[in-house]
């Protein structure tokens, strides 16, 4: 038997080995994935404004060009497609974090009859298409609360109304990894339902909150289709719709810097989340600080 039948042969007997192919497919797969947001930032460098000819290395779509106003930073277009996108993501973020893992843990905790259709109506604008949820708060805020203006105000209600889910979802696996020991073994030794929360559960939830705020502030700062449906004019267009509605012309290679901004503010942003909660677990112990917290209690 050839070296490649036994291959073959122990692949088949041993599924479980080591996924060769997987990591062939996974690796193409990265590589279709990037190579085009690699062209798109190099040429957000390039001296000339094409976007196919390299031209030489240039930050001027960046900073360059004042008076014909053509970079990200002389562009007041671009500049307030940056600063509304990033306005909304951190409020967003401050926002709808808190408020999901209130809800998290209020249904994880919740024993009744209508707990289910309320976990149910939770998941639902996860589920929803995205393009549903844009129409659905369009017609909300034009003919129910048609007292919130359109723009900011709506955008923000709207990423909240979201985003929420996906801090559920989150928050609510972490949880369930948790199970309720912690806290009932911090209870049976005199702690208050308040004092078990706040010192023991949101210590052990804090790598979940983390990671929500990371992934509300990324969600939100790269949203187009409810930030489409709800701007109101020039000072409430985001980096995405400004971005789309650039591309359907003859697109300036500043759209790429600024498209370029837009992926290293998100980067970043999970980066920082990141290494916070590496300082965190570092300067507080992880579980053993946990542990420390329930063995203060004194019955």
């Amino acid at each position: 038997m050839s070296t490649a039948t036994r291959s073959v042969s122990s692949a088949v007997r041993n599924p479980w080995g080591r996924p060769r192919g997987l990591r062939l497919v996974t690796g193409v797969y990265v590589l279709w994935s990037l190579i085009p947001v690699g062209i798109a930032i190099l040429f957000s460098f390039n001296a000339g404004r094409s976007r196919s000819a390299w031209q030489g290395f240039s930050t001027r779509w960046y900073v360059g060009d004042p008076a014909a106003a053509e970079s990200v930073l002389y562009d007041q277009s671009l500049r307030f497609a940056l600063a509304q996108s990033l306005r909304l993501a951190i409020l967003t973020m401050l926002v709808a974090t808190p408020i999901g893992v209130a809800l998290a843990i209020g249904l994880a905790r919740w024993r009744g009859r209508l707990s289910k259709p309320s976990n149910f109506l939770m998941l639902f604008p996860l589920v929803t298409p995205e393009i549903v949820m844009g129409v659905a708060l369009f017609l909300v805020f034009d003919l129910l609360y048609d007292f919130v203006p359109f723009g900011t105000a709506a955008q923000f209600l709207g990423h909240v109304t979201f985003s929420i889910s996906f801090v559920v979802i989150i928050v609510r696996g972490r949880l369930f990894a948790i199970g309720r020991d912690y806290e009932e073994a911090a209870m049976d030794l005199g702690a208050s339902p308040w004092e078990a929360m706040r010192r023991v559960l949101l210590p052990l939830l804090s790598p979940a909150i983390l990671a929500s705020f990371a992934i509300v502030f990324a969600l939100s700062i790269d949203d187009f289709v409810i930030s489409q449906f709800l701007v109101a004019g020039a000072d409430s267009v985001t980096i995405p719709v400004k971005l789309y509605s650039g591309a359907r012309l003859a697109p300036p290679p500043s759209l790429n810097a600024l498209a370029t901004i837009l992926m290293v503010v998100t980067i970043s942003a999970i980066v920082l989340a990141g290494l916070g909660f590496r300082a965190w677990k570092k300067r507080s112990g992880g579980d053993e600080s946990t542990l420390e917290s329930i063995a203060s209690f004194e019955i």
